[in-house]
């Protein structure tokens, strides 16, 4: 459904281009951060690239472990296979624009995804794992330490 808003904890997505309307092209969607929300885990795709786009606010997205400040009107591409995440570091809510290409992720990713998030207490992370996997997404676990 067009202009559906997509609630993943306090993060929201809207998507704006799918793949039925670009014959798998690209695929586009905003997303709005607010202050203090929680993150995605860090995470990395085979099969597409992702390219950021500043609307308000300033969000910082790690890729391969560099910070990026992406403000209103700046942008960061993001290759496949290439770790990253993002956290809103600021004290004022962020809305971006992600730009998929080709179009191999959609509003169902962000849908399964909101019913493990929203489902109250903790995530099931091996659930929200299973998820992403299904949609191309692999997640990156931070390296255990052992003595």
């Amino acid at each position: 459904m067009k202009n559906e808003i997509i609630r993943v904890g306090q993060i929201e997505i809207k998507f704006l281009l799918e793949a039925a309307d670009t014959n798998g092209s690209v695929a586009m969607f905003e997303f709005t951060v607010p202050v203090g929300a929680r993150m995605p885990l860090p995470h990395s795709h085979k099969h597409y690239d992702e390219t950021i786009y500043g609307v308000e606010g300033v969000i910082t997205f790690t890729v391969e472990g560099k910070p990026v400040d992406i403000g209103r009107g700046e942008s960061c591409f993001v290759p496949r296979g290439a770790v990253h995440g993002f956290n809103n570091l600021k004290q004022t809510d962020v809305k971006a624009l992600a730009i998929i290409t080709p179009a191999l992720l959609g509003p169902d990713f962000f849908k399964e995804a909101a019913a493990i998030v929203n489902a109250g207490g903790p995530p099931d992370v091996e659930k929200l794992k299973a998820v992403m996997a299904k949609h191309g997404l692999v997640p990156a676990m931070p390296p255990v330490i052992t003595r």
